[in-house]
């Protein structure tokens, strides 16, 4: 990126201080994004991202939906200075983004000195601090009604849209690549009706909408130096929801041994530990406001969400890599089979995985934790 274009953005935002250091920071796949650092030590550093103008096509709608949110939890006594929620920056003209004379569009957040997020989640206290931080961000949510949020991603998690995604891609196999992926499409048309269990539910009314996170990896929760849970990051797919959705995706994350694209799918294993411990946090904050359909579609969750990302990546990666990005010539496809490798070690604990949401419920429950 180009410093002088650089600086010139920066200078339509109020920043305190006078900005030093420019680095790229983060391992997103969908923004480009950037730390700020200050030349004063008492001042505050900044986090700059370019959106993603290509995903996420209404600007104004997605910076609603953060503002919005951000408002609640500060309503809810959560503030920049305690570092529990994040802060935009504003324009000089008042605004929470800036738009470029290219085109391209700039936000700028407060950074969270002395925190840390992990890519991969190194002991239980980590885990259950991770579902203490998303179970509370939803029920800090909970009372926030959902039609002020607008769905910036339409059909984000509908499996059915997914699907469809999939077949159209296959129609088209614009690339020729799929010839040599027989096994992955079949894994999928094998799955599609039974992971279509958690949309009837929501369909038939079972499941009530709630305004859910709906990218619930590890990473968009920081903690601090006592790995104690700071803030949820991330807001971008903030959009009216089902709990079952962030409960799922946190757990395809939190489970697995191994990276999201792991090559060595025998590497790919579960930390049942830390899935109990996860799952303890999430339901300890949560269990004031879950129903008994939403407590028994946790489990399906967690073999829904990482199918959901395998389609997600398998459909990118018939269809020439557009959306995600990418490091290598077929890493979605090496994302893909990483997380169909996960559903089927997932479908062999699944008895498990749903007995151990129902006691942990059960203990809250009659505890009264919240």
């Amino acid at each position: 990126m180009d410093d002088t274009k650089i600086n010139a953005i920066i200078d339509h935002f109020e920043l305190q201080g006078e900005i030093g250091d420019l680095e790229i920071y983060g391992s997103g796949h969908i923004h480009e994004t950037y730390r700020l650092k200050n030349k004063q030590a008492d001042q505050p550093d900044y986090i700059l991202q370019k959106i993603n103008h290509s995903i996420f096509t209404d600007v104004a709608a997605l910076m609603h939906n953060i503002e919005t949110v951000i408002n609640h939890l500060q309503l809810k006594g959560k503030s920049a200075a305690s570092q529990d929620t994040l802060s935009l920056a504003r324009t000089k003209g008042g605004k929470s983004y800036y738009q470029h004379a290219d085109g391209s569009y700039w936000r700028v957040y407060l950074f969270l000195k002395g925190t840390k997020g992990y890519d991969l989640i190194e002991n239980d206290k980590q885990a259950r601090e991770g579902g203490r931080a998303y179970g509370q961000f939803i029920a800090d949510l909970s009372d926030l009604d959902p039609t002020k949020i607008h769905e910036i991603l339409p059909n984000f998690h509908n499996i059915q849209h997914r699907l469809n995604q999939l077949d159209d891609a296959i129609a088209r196999d614009p690339e020729n690549r799929l010839k040599d992926l027989a096994q992955e499409v079949d894994f999928v048309k094998e799955r599609a009706d039974r992971m279509k269990t958690i949309k009837q539910m929501g369909d038939t009314g079972k499941l009530s909408l709630r305004i859910t996170h709906n990218d619930t990896k590890f990473n968009n929760v920081l903690l601090n130096k006592k790995d104690e849970a700071q803030c949820v990051i991330d807001l971008d797919t903030i959009m009216p929801g089902y709990i079952a959705f962030d409960f799922g995706d946190a757990v395809r994350t939190i489970i697995n041994t191994a990276e999201e694209d792991e090559k060595d799918l025998e590497k790919i294993q579960l930390n049942m530990g830390l899935f109990k411990a996860f799952a303890d946090g999430f339901i300890e904050k949560t269990q004031a406001i879950l129903n008994e359909d939403e407590v028994n579609s946790l489990s399906q969750s967690c073999l829904l969400l990482p199918y959901i990302m395998g389609v997600r990546f398998l459909t990118d990666y018939i269809d020439g890599d557009h959306y995600y990005k990418i490091h290598s010539p077929h890493h979605n496809l090496q994302r893909a089979k990483a997380q169909f490798e996960l559903v089927r070690k997932l479908e062999g604990k699944f008895d498990e995985i749903q007995q151990t949401i129902q006691t942990i419920s059960k203990k809250h429950h009659a505890t009264g934790n919240s």
